[in-house]
C-alpha cells in the first residue's frame, strides 16, 4: 500500500466493526494516514489480513471499543448494527461516555434513530454516516460521506471523519437524515442501473451491437456512471461480485419504505426494487449486480 499522508490533526485509536470490502478499505487508508486502528469481524481471517497494515485485531466489539475513541461500524444491516452495538459483547458495552460510534451502514432511518437514542442512554454520540463510492474510494480517502450529527460531535471528529472522506456532505444535526440522503441516492442508483441495463437489453433484441450503443449512451443524455460502469462489465461477462444484487436490492426497498412512510409515491422506484428482488429470486443474488443485464437479457 502506497504511504499517505499523516493527518496534521490529532489521531487517536479508532475501532472499526466489520472489515469487508468497505470497512477493511477504511482501515487501510486510516492506517496508512497514521491512525492506530483495531479490527473485528464475525470472518475472523479478514481482521488477520489487516494485521500487515498495522492493525490489532479484537476478539469482540466489546474489546475493540475499551481501547478505541471512536467506532465505525460497517457491517451489512440493521440486524447486525443492532447486535454489534447492543449485543452480549456489543461496542456499547464497552465504549466511555463521551465517545462516538460512526453509523455507516446503509439502514433505515427509523433504525438510525432508534440507534441513536439507545447510544445517548449510555452516554454516547451517535453520528449517522452512510458512505458512497466502493472500496477503492473508501481506501484512498476520497468517497463520500453524508454526515448528520450535532454540530459538537462533528467538529471533535473533524481530522477523523476528514481522513475517511475527502467529499463530506454535512446533512445537518438529525440522526437519521444521513440515512435518509442515502436512501434518495441509492434509490436513483438503482433506477439508473435497471435502466442502462433494460436498455442495453433492447439494444440487443433490436439487433444492435450492445458495446455501440454503450458508446454511444456513454457520450450522450442516456449517460449515467452506475451504468457505465456495470454494463461495461456485464457486455465483458464479468459478473464477480463487486457489489452484491442484494445491496441494491436491501437498499431500493428501504428507500420504497422510507418513501412510503412520508406518504410519497412516485412511479419508478417501486419498480426498480422489484427488479432487484426478481433478481434475487432468479438465482443471482451473489452476482455482481451487473448481472441485471444478464436477468433482462433473459440468459
Amino acid at each position: 500500500m502506497a504511504a499517505r499522508p499523516v493527518s496534521p490533526d490529532p489521531v487517536f485509536p479508532v475501532g472499526i466493526v466489520g472489515v469487508g470490502n468497505m470497512g477493511g478499505a477504511m482501515a487501510a487508508n486510516l492506517l496508512g494516514r497514521g491512525w492506530p486502528v483495531f479490527v473485528n469481524d464475525l470472518d475472523a481471517a479478514k481482521a488477520r489480513n489487516l494485521q500487515t497494515f498495522g492493525a490489532i485485531p479484537s476478539t469482540d466489539g466489546s474489546q475493540l471499543a475499551i481501547k478505541s475513541e471512536a467506532v465505525i461500524v460497517c457491517v451489512v444491516d440493521a440486524a447486525q448494527t443492532e447486535e454489534v452495538l447492543f449485543g452480549p459483547q456489543g461496542v456499547a458495552c464497552g465504549l466511555q461516555p463521551g465517545r462516538a460510534v460512526l453509523l455507516c451502514p446503509t439502514i433505515g432511518p427509523a433504525d438510525v434513530e432508534r440507534f441513536a437514542a439507545r447510544l445517548a442512554e449510555a452516554g454516547l454520540h451517535a453520528i449517522d454516516a452512510p458512505m458512497s463510492g466502493g472500496p477503492a474510494r473508501a481506501r484512498d480517502g476520497s468517497m463520500s460521506l453524508m454526515v448528520a450529527c450535532a454540530d459538537a460531535v462533528f467538529e471533535a471528529h473533524r481530522g477523523l471523519i476528514a481522513a475517511l472522506s475527502s467529499r463530506v456532505f454535512r446533512i445537518g444535526e438529525r440522526p437519521g437524515d444521513g440515512a435518509r440522503t442515502k436512501l434518495v441516492n441509492n434509490l436513483l442508483a438503482g433506477i439508473n442501473l435497471v435502466g442502462a441495463a433494460e436498455a442495453l437489453a433492447l439494444a440487443e433484441s433490436l439487433g444492435l451491437d450492445p458495446a455501440t450503443t454503450l458508446a454511444v449512451i456513454e457520450q450522450s443524455s442516456g449517460q449515467s456512471w452506475i451504468g457505465s460502469d456495470r454494463m461495461r462489465r456485464a457486455l465483458a461477462g464479468d459478473y464477480a461480485p463487486r457489489a452484491h444484487v442484494t445491496l441494491l436490492e436491501k437498499d431500493t426497498r428501504l428507500a420504497v419504505e422510507a418513501a412510503r412512510a412520508a406518504g410519497f409515491a412516485g412511479p419508478l422506484g417501486e419498480h426498480a426494487s422489484a427488479v432487484f428482488a426478481q433478481a434475487h429470486q432468479a438465482g443471482l443474488a451473489d452476482e455482481d449486480d451487473a448481472a441485471l443485464f444478464k436477468l433482462l437479457r433473459g440468459v
